[in-house]
């Protein structure tokens, strides 16, 4: 297989406010005055409290399916609300409306304020607006164009894959689109919103070679575009023949070889083993619980000195960024593991406030259901010197992994169990046989001690990154360079 080089274009936008609450999606839907967020806030704190916050979400999504070259799927919805939360030192109460009239809104505060009611009280602080950037300037968003458009997309995306190859007989495609209005009004004194585009689409092929068995391969992209993303620079025709070529792959494949392997990690989506055995451990919340495999360590070495670990929610139009996290503060580029050093953790506010940190713009939440805890935006590795086709040349014999379909992790060991659906033998520093069914096994801090080398190559996921984390499902990026590891098990059957 030729390794691809991609630079990583990234971009970073400075503060700016561009639009006053008054001007808000909110204030000119529904009538809701900055007067009536304050009075909110006040019956959110009074039965005590030390903070409160109101957070309103608006969300129009569509999604179109089409399996067997017919589109046996097609919805459209929207779903609104408000969640009001209270917090009095360690304890939360949070409480929700479906609706966004006065009494139903005034209701949530009441009940948030009880279950949360506390000795300290604190008044609210009379609003501003927060300061803001653009970092998906969409003027159209992806739900506003036509629905024969999007139509259009995955029939494109059907018949290039049926055309790509003989042996693929069968083909699902998938399109979904959000555009997500919200707004965060904190006691402290702020108002901040949002308008958040996101569009997907994703492709699944299965291919039957002359033994019978059937193979699959998936792909699919997206972000914080227009629909002409999909048209001029990631098109259906791109995403169908990847999952094509992901299927045909395997039919050849032999079976992954068990044991200790040196293990290579090639660009891009390969980052999700980062995010599950890594990222998710360095989130605040289980590490002031002391249930985290990273926990009281920071300022220690915790990975090779290669590694350079960054969460990063400002990168213009990706899947994981966003403008504002769900508690209304600016995201940010929080460097967490710095030449193997531990230098932080993602902090929501709760738990910024518990440990006298500061909040990095990690609240996140999967809608105003939920309440907002740390999250990962865009995780990735920095780049290192090491040129990716000298990293193979090194591995006289290994394990190479071009993509995951999924895996688990035990965030308080960091022990993790990760299946690659591509992956290959390294045979005397080359990339030689496919393999099938192979998973690695290993713990995710140990993991990082053992990468001896760091390709220049860093690349970011195409776009389709969803976590899960206590029921709550959030989009997200990763990304990794190419990367050796010395020592990690495999586990297989050759």
């Amino acid at each position: 297989m030729a390794l691809k080089k991609r630079v990583l274009r990234a971009t970073w936008y400075s503060e700016s406010i561009y639009m006053s609450f008054s001007d808000s999606f909110f204030a000119a839907r529904f009538g809701i005055s900055r007067r009536d967020l304050e009075n909110y806030l006040s019956e959110a704190l009074s039965r005590g409290g030390d903070y409160a916050d109101l957070y309103f979400e608006y969300i129009a999504t569509s999604s179109i399916g089409i399996d067997e070259s017919i589109v046996k799927s097609a919805t459209q919805g929207v779903t609104l609300g408000v969640g009001v939360r209270v917090i009095a030192g360690e304890r939360t109460g949070y409480a929700y409306a479906g609706d966004l009239s006065p009494e139903k809104i005034k209701h949530a505060a009441q009940v948030a304020a009880m279950i949360a009611a506390g000795p300290s009280k604190v008044e609210s602080t009379p609003l501003d607006d927060g300061p803001r950037r653009d970092l998906y300037p969409v003027l159209n968003a992806p739900n506003e164009a036509s629905f024969a458009e999007r139509v259009e997309l995955v029939q494109r995306a059907d018949k290039a894959a049926r055309a790509a190859d003989s042996r693929v007989f069968q083909v699902q495609a998938t399109y979904a689109d959000s555009l997500r209005q919200i707004l965060v009004a904190t006691s402290d004194g702020t108002v901040s919103h949002d308008r958040q585009p996101m569009a997907r689409l994703s492709v699944f092929a299965l291919a039957k070679g002359p033994d019978g068995i059937a193979q699959q391969g998936h792909s699919g992209g997206g972000g914080r575009y227009e629909l002409s993303w999909f048209l001029n620079e990631r098109t259906p025709e791109y995403f169908a023949k990847e999952a094509v070529r992901q299927a045909i792959v395997q039919l050849g494949a032999v079976d992954a070889p068990a044991g200790e392997n040196v293990v290579v990690l090639g660009p891009g989506w390969p980052g999700v083993l980062l995010h599950e055995a890594v990222g998710h451990g360095l989130e605040a919340d289980f590490n002031r619980k002391g249930v985290s495999a990273f926990s009281g360590r920071i300022g220690q070495q915790v990975a090779s000195p290669l590694c350079t670990v960054v969460d990063d929610g400002t990168i213009g139009g990706r899947r994981g960024s966003i403008n504002v996290d769900d508690e209304g503060n600016l995201t940010q580029r929080n460097v967490l593991i710095e030449n193997g050093i531990l230098r932080g953790y993602l902090q929501d506010k709760l738990s910024s406030r518990i440990t006298g940190s500061t909040a990095t713009g990690s609240g996140r939440r999967e809608s105003y259901e939920h309440i907002p805890m740390p999250r990962m935006t865009n995780t990735f590795m920095l780049a290192g010197e090491s040129d990716p086709a000298d990293i193979i040349k090194s591995v006289p014999r290994g394990l190479y992994c071009a993509s995951f379909a999924g895996g688990q992790v035990d965030i308080t060991s960091g022990n993790f169990v990760f299946s690659a659906s591509e992956s290959y033998l390294i045979e005397d520093g080359k990339l030689t046989r496919p393999v099938k069914n192979a998973t690695l096994i290993g713990n995710g801090p140990e993991a990082l001690k053992y990468v001896s080398m760091v390709g220049n190559d860093l690349k970011l996921d195409e776009g389709v990154g969803i976590c899960g984390k206590e029921g709550q499902s959030v989009p997200v990026g990763v990304g990794i360079p190419t990367v050796r590891i010395d020592r990690m098990t495999v586990g297989g059957t050759a």
